[in-house]
């Protein structure tokens, strides 16, 4: 077994879910990432843990969908393994990552709202979304093998506690703020309340990579246009070029440039997905390149992104108004020119460059 992903497997297990004695583990993750999933049993049996493999199919999701179209319900078996569960650990990297894209968007948002509280329960525990680096998507990446797996795990190696010292200077600046203004070029400037919300530092935990800061705007608190420059998967097809316009936080415009069928979908499947539950910031300067994978490209320096959907809870105070959707769709604004985060007024990021860096 390549050494990397027994050290990948203990970055999880001590740095990621705290994995302690009596935990039971759930490990998701398709039957490519199997050498993981061993060394993740390996180390929770010496932890004292109680691990069970899931053996997640994108090929079996996408059958099950296509038969049953729009007509599902909560699998309450399902929901009594996730209530049942402490620690949820789960790894992408399946054979084909356009497995789903013959998947209707009205199917894809049917089956998740059937299990939006299943999602939510799963949100309540220990868990950590990784990735195990594949030929799928190395060649999405545009990547040979080796190479990706190089990427893979120089992302996930990081000195995680430096990491976090860079991070909770931009923590402090967006936890005493009001407002944060995003403008990038001639056809993004939109304007975020963010008034008693709180900000959190990934540094590695519940997303391994982390690096990002991400908060949660005020639900009726956004306002403008956005233009997401950078392209997403998402059901195994691509959306870029999307335009979203928001009035009192709701989306009421939007357009993409290819598969537009799917971001409506998207914006259709709840009250909560037409609007804004995230927005992070990028402060990750080891993922130095766009890979169509949203679990490193939403960290890479000198980006912004916005999540349509739902929120999550730890950035929202009990008196405010908590987004929820059985969505959660993040994409991309590229700020590493003509663009600045705006906080109550002051910049504090010029193209990419944060004010606490020596070459503001």
């Amino acid at each position: 077994m390549d050494p990397r992903i027994r050290e990948h497997a203990e970055i999880i297990v001590d740095h990621s879910a705290g994995v302690e004695a009596g935990d039971d583990v759930v490990i998701q993750m398709p039957k490519e990432a199997e050498d993981l999933a061993v060394a993740l049993h390996e180390l929770c049996g010496d932890r004292g843990a109680n691990p069970l493999w899931l053996n997640n199919s994108d090929r079996a999701d996408r059958a099950f969908k296509r038969a049953a179209g729009e007509a599902f319900e909560e699998p309450a078996h399902e929901r009594a393994l996730y209530e049942e569960t402490d620690v949820f650990i789960i790894a992408r990297g399946g054979a084909n990552a356009t497995e789903g894209a013959d998947v209707d968007p009205e199917t894809n948002a049917a089956y998740n709202r059937a299990r939006a509280e299943i999602k939510k329960e799963r949100l309540s525990k220990t868990w950590c979304l990784t990735q195990y680096p594949t030929s799928a998507h190395a060649q999405l990446a545009g990547m040979s093998t080796e190479g990706y797996e190089n990427f893979v795990y120089d992302a996930v190696s990081l000195d995680w506690d430096e990491q976090r010292e860079f991070q909770a200077q931009m923590v402090e600046i967006l936890d005493d703020a009001d407002e944060v203004q995003i403008r990038s070029g001639e056809e993004t400037d939109l304007t975020l309340d963010v008034s008693g919300m709180k900000t959190l530092n990934d540094y590695g935990e519940a997303n391994l990579p982390g690096g990002e800061v991400f908060t949660a705007p005020v639900r009726d608190g956004v306002d403008g246009e956005v233009y997401f420059d950078l392209p997403l998967y998402r059901y195994g097809r691509e959306i870029e070029d999307v335009r979203l316009t928001f009035a009192d936080g709701e989306v009421v415009d939007h357009s993409a440039g290819r598969n537009e069928d799917l971001l409506t979908g998207i914006l259709e499947t709840d009250a909560g997905s037409r609007r804004l539950g995230e927005l992070g910031i990028g402060m990750n300067r080891a993922i130095d390149r766009f890979t169509y994978n949203m679990l490193f490209d939403e960290k890479m320096g000198d980006t912004v992104h916005m999540a349509v959907g739902s929120a999550y809870e730890d950035c929202v105070p009990e008196e405010n108004e908590l987004n929820e959707s059985a969505e959660h769709v993040d994409m991309i604004v590229d700020m590493s020119e003509d663009s600045v985060i705006e906080v109550d007024g002051e910049v504090v990021q010029r193209d990419g460059t944060f004010v606490f860096e020596d070459d503001f």
